[in-house]
């Protein structure tokens, strides 16, 4: 019998299917509840899976974290709380499409890109995983140094207020990635003594700090009433969502590529796939300042891209044992624990179960349409909870969140300090946005920068020595100069000749 008729008994197995559905139940819960994200789910997967076979073991994986990464849009577009940090990218997105008694559209959108976008991915994962990471495998510290620079770019594209406040924000968000030990000369900065600041400021307990705590804030110190979404319930998510679609499919499909192609970059995955898409799609889209307003074009291209993401993340770790992100880095163990050494040796040898991997992320997805349907239906009743009892509720799931990610107290201050400051910078006008793609990008910038500049011994024409750094290199600079050099000449202080 050939590899691919076993794959198929293998993964229809009752027993396979009903492991899945649990995971992705439990997936479901974790993404839901910000703090408890997708990596977490995989990681207390982990023990479970000791006493299972190969497919189900990694077929639960697989379906616990399509579904987290999807469930962390939920309570953004109800609560503006992003579950998961691959939903922040367009939590204000879609729960200002809430307050304006669009929350079917918006969860409906998120479902549907999710879907498709992670059939995308995972399409692309069984026909060209080599290819993939062969490319994959070509990037150095210089490419990530350009990659970093592009990403940090987006701050300027998904900010929604002023340009000089988008860059502060961005600012702050570097320098709080700095925090920590100097990679290079192993000295401590700005820990002032601290030992706990030494490893760093962790970005989930960021995240839920400048998004679920600056909200309570917000909602505890508003003078006015709070205004309520003008809905009491949730309806058919699906009405209305075809023409949407297919006005945005190419956002859909451009969404899904970079998702994949991203989330192919060992150390990238979701997060950073899901803000390079969303400012992609501002970028080119035909109505930019209509994002930030409850747009669904922006919710089109990252939702796509954040499940597209999950499919291109294992292509590194399933080719070469090079994990393409936290995730993988977790199942790579299991792959190991499980007998099936990550490398091109195991398509050869057990060719049955990798395809069975392909087959669980095709069905981890379709799965996705029935359980994150219910996911939406069971959540309604979150707009029909008072705030004045919803608030309290909400920071006891962030203390706890926060709290579980090491187990320290130190991390819930973390959350409380981070969560005043996005608080006054939003009451002041300055995005929260750049600032969490500062913390995302901040570290993959300085360690990339500070590798190639020892590599180069100095030089910094050796950033443009590699074809594909050169390339990158020329397509940022070119995204920061153009703009200047298109203002310039409207105000008449160019040359027609010039640039």
């Amino acid at each position: 019998m050939d590899p691919i008729s076993l794959a198929f008994g293998l993964i229809l197995d009752p027993y396979v299917l009903t492991v899945m559905v649990l995971a992705g139940s439990f997936g479901l819960f974790m993404g839901a509840i910000p703090g408890l994200s997708a990596t977490m789910a995989t990681a207390l997967l982990v023990p479970v899976t000791f006493f299972m076979e190969p497919v189900p073991a990694l077929a639960a994986i697989v379906t616990a974290t399509a579904m987290a990464i999807f469930a962390g849009d939920i309570p953004g577009a109800l609560l503006r709380i992003p579950g998961t940090p691959a939903s922040a990218a367009y939590t204000n997105e879609a729960h200002t499409m809430t307050m304006n008694g669009k929350a079917e559209m918006a969860l409906g959108l998120s479902l549907t890109g999710a879907i498709l976008g992670g059939l995308f991915g995972s399409a692309v994962l069984a026909t060209s995983a080599p290819v993939l990471a062969d490319i994959a495998l070509r990037f150095s510290s210089f490419e990530y140094f350009w990659l970093a620079c592009m990403g940090l770019t987006c701050a300027a594209f998904v900010s929604s207020g002023t340009a000089v406040k988008g860059f502060v924000s961005l600012l702050l968000g570097l320098f709080i990635a700095t925090i920590g030990i100097d990679p290079m000369s192993g000295h401590p900065r700005f820990t002032f003594g601290n030992v706990d600041l030494m490893g760093g400021i962790q970005f989930i307990p960021a995240m839920i700090g400048m998004f679920a705590f600056a909200e309570v804030i917000r909602s505890v110190t508003a003078t006015t009433p709070h205004f309520r979404p003008p809905q009491e319930r949730i309806g058919n998510i699906f009405k209305g969502l075809g023409p949407v679609l297919m006005r945005y499919k190419v956002n859909l499909l451009r969404g899904s590529v970079i998702g994949t192609a991203v989330g192919a970059l060992p150390g990238a995955g979701s997060d950073i796939a899901a803000w390079i898409s969303y400012a992609v799609g501002k970028k080119f889209s035909k109505e930019p300042e209509k994002f930030g307003t409850g747009h669904p074009e922006g919710i089109v291209d990252a939702g796509s891209s954040n499940n597209a993401g999950l499919g291109g993340s294992w292509v590194p770790a399933l080719v070469f044992g090079i994990p393409g992100d936290s995730i993988t880095a977790i199942v790579i163990g299991v792959l190991y624990m499980k007998g099936m050494n990550p490398g091109p040796t195991v398509f050869l040898y057990q060719p049955e179960l990798i395809y069975a991997v392909f087959l669980s992320f095709f069905l981890a997805n379709l799965m996705l349409l029935p359980l994150g349907l219910t996911a939406i239906k069971s959540s309604k009743r979150l707009l029909l909870v008072p705030r004045e009892i919803l608030m309290p509720i909400i920071l006891l799931f962030c203390i706890v969140g926060t709290f579980a990610i090491n187990n320290t107290v130190f991390d819930v201050g973390v959350m409380l300090v981070l969560g005043l400051i996005a608080y006054l910078m939003e009451e002041n006008g300055f995005p929260i946005a750049p600032a969490i793609l500062g913390l995302v990008l901040g570290p993959l910038l300085e360690d990339s920068f500070i590798t190639s500049m020892i590599k180069a011994d100095g030089d910094l024409l050796a950033f443009f020595d590699r074809p594909i750094a050169a390339a990158l290199g020329v397509v940022t600079i070119l995204i920061w100069i153009v703009p200047l050099v298109v203002r310039l000449r409207r105000r008449g202080r160019l040359p027609e000749g010039v640039g």
